[in-house]
């Protein structure tokens, strides 16, 4: 194998390594621990998740004031990192709020299509008949409100709001936001959410974007918004983006 690597590879520049593994580039037990948790539960990748946990952690040792709010939650991964995360921190008193509709994705408009060109609605289309895959992200109410009991984080403390963002925001919002963390994927929804909830989300807070790379109307509504407003956005992953309110 070194006589390959020495003659043959490296004068191309290449070399022979072992398959790395997602928990490879982290070696944070706590994290890889809560992450099986919820792994089950999410599509978000170990690189999003790991951000959202650091997030979590900054805001705790950092006495951001908030709630923690996700909008667009699936079967609840993201939100059981978060309650997972704040009781690894001994924390029980914070408010979690989950925004979905809890029957799957709204309806795309012309301006959500992928970053490879492809449309949300033909794509919703074509997995129509099967509404249980990862495409429409159903999972309705009472599926997301057993995982979160599985992380028993006071239920008390867990709100499920019910209905499209844009008809629920903002009726039902918190006061202060210390995490906010979108993952509607479309240009409306985004929209929507960061012209109610952005200007509540506290001084130092902090907004994780989920599909920024991936669907161009998430990216659209974002760059609007932040126009006139200008906010650093941190890669995490291809898609993933997450800032620091300033």
């Amino acid at each position: 194998m070194s006589i390959i690597s020495k003659y043959i590879l490296k004068p191309f520049g290449l070399k022979i390594s072992k398959i790395q593994k997602d928990e490879d580039f982290v070696q944070d037990s706590v994290f890889l621990s809560i992450y099986k948790q919820c792994k089950p539960y999410t599509m978000t990748s170990i690189e999003r998740m790991y951000a959202l946990y650091n997030a979590v952690r900054y805001t705790v040792h950092n006495n951001i004031e908030g709630d923690f709010v996700e909008c667009g939650v699936w079967r609840g991964g993201s939100s059981m990192m978060i309650a997972l995360t704040l009781l690894s921190l001994k924390v029980k008193d914070r408010k979690i709020l989950l925004y979905d509709t809890f029957e799957g994705m709204s309806e795309p408009t012309e301006n959500d299509v992928d970053f490879k060109g492809g449309g949300a609605d033909s794509l919703l289309k074509q997995n129509i008949e099967n509404k249980q895959n990862s495409v429409w992200c159903l999972a309705d109410l009472q599926d997301v409100q057993n995982n979160m009991t599985l992380t028993q984080y006071p239920l008390k403390n867990i709100q499920f709001i019910k209905g499209k963002v844009e008809e629920t925001i903002p009726k039902s919002i918190s006061e202060k936001i210390a995490l906010l963390r979108l993952d509607t994927d479309w240009y409306e929804s985004t929209a929507h959410e960061l012209k109610y909830l952005y200007p509540i989300l506290v001084q130092k807070g902090v907004l994780i974007i989920d599909d920024y790379g991936h669907w161009e109307g998430c990216k659209k509504a974002v760059d609007e918004y932040f126009s006139h407003n200008t906010l650093l956005l941190n890669r995490i992953d291809y898609t993933g983006r997450i800032a620091i309110k300033s």
